[in-house]
């Protein structure tokens, strides 16, 4: 069974405000598509078989019509031939489609009262599932616009993660290099300390041996 019990209730009905109060709109404005779609189908069959019965009236009244003419001309020819009975018979027979042409046209103004409040009430029903389309439209388009920024954010933390890395790498690189540098520094250092330590033991080798060359000269 369906959310809504009759025809008027589809008209009177408060989308947004049974939106609001639903758990899961989007289903709920599918559900009242659907049957607003479906009540129109049956609004529209109804009215084609009222359309065609109407037809038929009007083939009744247009037949009726013709026989109250037939009748009236029968009963002129008869007074004509000085046949008063068959002239009255004639009249009697007229009468009595007269009035059932009376009946026939009763019955077609029925018909367009009743088709002409099918028509307005299809209208309505109409614009109101034009409304619950236009609103259903709107939460597509919200959740088309909901999972494009899920994925710019997911995008935005993939890019910031990337970034992170990349300075991280970006210091590693500057700290390898200072390190590096320091090391070089340290070795450079190192050898020239030891540059000028060989120098004095160098100097010292050399006085040692200056002083035996004296001591040689002198006693020689």
């Amino acid at each position: 069974m369906g959310m809504f019990s009759r025809f008027t209730d589809i008209i009177n009905a408060n989308i947004n405000s049974m939106l609001d109060k639903a758990e899961e709109p989007e289903k709920m404005i599918k559900l009242i598509i659907q049957e607003m779609e479906e009540t129109l189908v049956e609004v529209r069959s109804a009215a084609a078989k009222q359309i065609a019965e109407k037809k038929t009236v009007l083939r009744n009244i247009r037949d009726m019509e013709s026989r109250v003419v037939n009748w009236q001309e029968k009963a002129e020819l008869a007074l004509s031939k000085s046949r008063e009975d068959l002239a009255k018979s004639a009249l009697i027979e007229k009468q009595s489609c007269t009035q059932k042409l009376a009946e026939l046209n009763e019955e077609l103004a029925q018909f367009d009262e009743y088709l002409t409040a099918v028509q307005q009430d299809s209208q309505r029903l109409q614009d109101k599932l034009t409304e619950a389309k236009r609103k259903q439209e709107a939460y597509a388009i919200r959740q088309q616009s909901a999972e494009v920024r899920l994925k710019v954010c997911e995008k935005a933390a993939i890019h910031n993660i990337d970034e992170t890395i990349n300075k991280f790498e970006r210091y590693q690189q500057k700290i390898d290099r200072v390190e590096a540098e320091v090391e070089a520094y340290d070795m450079t250092s190192a050898k020239d300390l030891t540059s000028q330590f060989r120098e004095l033991e160098n100097d010292d080798n050399i006085e040692k041996e200056l002083e035996q060359l004296k001591k040689k000269v002198v006693n020689g």
